[in-house]
């Protein structure tokens, strides 16, 4: 387990919010719709423009396409977005550039193209399962087939830094099934794993279908046996869990997302996307209309705030606590103060005596017993 934080500068985080389709399960936003598909790239390469001082100056070091479904932007939009950024922005050299990519989207053609005439240096596929029941469950474009041969036509092309997503959970997905997810994956020697419990959140096609009798309900002892099996699994095979979701070989972690649980500053671009910068959190509009016929920056710009000593801590427990790096009273002392490390300290007592975390020194980590229930913790430690 790593006891020294990798370093962290700032990131940009690029929303792309179309879609083929959406899954059932989603709760960002997105649109089904080509409306505006190419005004939209305008309006981006002009937020860009505009947004360079928000990090004050601070280098680069990821960029990552998000969405919605970034594979389905042409090359040559990318490199546009990617050159702007560079003119606006100080990128360091090496700099980790990120593509989200669905399996249907990735043929040999595209790939070799994102491989050799893009600055992309790490896929993320949203493989999700590789059988085709559970796909159609999630409402999801692919079938099991284009999932493998998505990774293997991205390794073929020299996608080393590559990750996919599993989801477990899903009522369609036996026990069984989930093992041979995973061994799908070990099979690949893919380098980094990013897999959720399947949720379903308000608002969203699949809760109003559970709730009308159409689709079967998530089995929360499910969840958590899938949840026991993927740790179990993927120790065995060497990879480090490095945050709640997140499973890495040595040296692969995903720089990018580890800025947000690390507390690094970041600009999020396109409708929707968040903003952080240490002391202040923004956010867009999430309508795409508004964001293309916005004529000024501060017009996409939905919502506000800065954050108080009291919040920034609690971020601070929320996201430190989910990954292999833990909370560290020491930080919380020096940064936030006696008041603050006090209340750490008297909260987290109970969970050391229940076995939910360990301590080393000032540091303390989740155990497995303790990661799954990591979002009541991190509320029990609130201030």
């Amino acid at each position: 387990m790593p006891r020294t934080k990798i370093f962290v500068v700032a990131g940009i985080y690029i929303h792309i919010p179309y879609c083929k389709q959406k899954c059932h399960y989603c709760n960002f936003y997105s649109i089904a719709s080509k409306k505006y598909r190419f005004s939209f790239v305008d309006a981006l390469i002009k937020e860009i423009e505009g947004r360079s001082v928000y990090l004050k100056g601070e280098p680069i070091n990821t960029i990552y396409f998000g969405g919605g479904t970034p594979s389905l932007l042409y090359t040559s939009e990318i490199n546009r977005i990617i050159d702007s950024i560079r003119q606006k922005f100080i990128v360091n050299p090496g700099t980790e550039i990120t593509l989200e990519a669905n399996p249907d989207d990735l043929n040999e053609d595209k790939i070799k193209l994102l491989r050799n005439q893009t600055s992309i240096n790490r896929l993320s596929i949203g493989i999700q399962s590789f059988f085709d029941d559970d796909l159609k469950y999630l409402n999801r474009v692919h079938n099991g087939n284009q999932a493998i041969n998505s990774i293997e036509m991205a390794q073929k092309a020299g996608f080393n830094n590559l990750t996919i997503d599993l989801i477990y959970g899903i009522p369609t997905l036996t026990t069984e099934k989930w093992k041979r997810n995973l061994d799908y994956f070990f099979s690949f020697e893919i380098s980094h794993l990013s897999s959720y419990s399947l949720t379903v959140e308000p608002k969203t096609a699949l809760n109003t279908l559970i709730n009308k009798g159409k689709m079967q309900a998530v089995n929360e002892q499910q969840s958590i046996r899938h949840f026991q099996i993927l740790l179990q699994e993927t120790g065995k095979h060497n990879y480090i869990h490095y945050e709640i979701s997140n499973f890495a070989k040595k040296g692969y972690y995903s720089k990018h997302n580890s800025i947000y649980w690390l507390g690094g500053h970041y600009i999020g671009l396109g409708p929707s996307a968040h903003s952080f910068n240490g002391f202040s959190r923004q956010w867009n509009v999430s309508n795409m209309k508004q964001y293309v016929e916005a004529d000024k920056i501060d017009k996409i710009v939905d919502e506000k705030e800065i954050l108080s000593l009291g919040q920034r801590y609690n971020e601070y427990v929320m996201t430190s606590i989910r990954t292999s790096w833990g909370c560290d009273a020491e930080h919380i002392q020096n940064v936030f103060g006696e008041k603050y490390c006090l209340h750490f300290l008297n909260s987290i007592k109970q969970f050391v005596a229940e076995s939910n975390v360990r301590n080393e020194n000032s540091q303390y980590f989740l155990t497995d017993k303790g990661k799954l229930f990591a979002d009541a913790i991190a509320a029990d430690l609130f201030y």
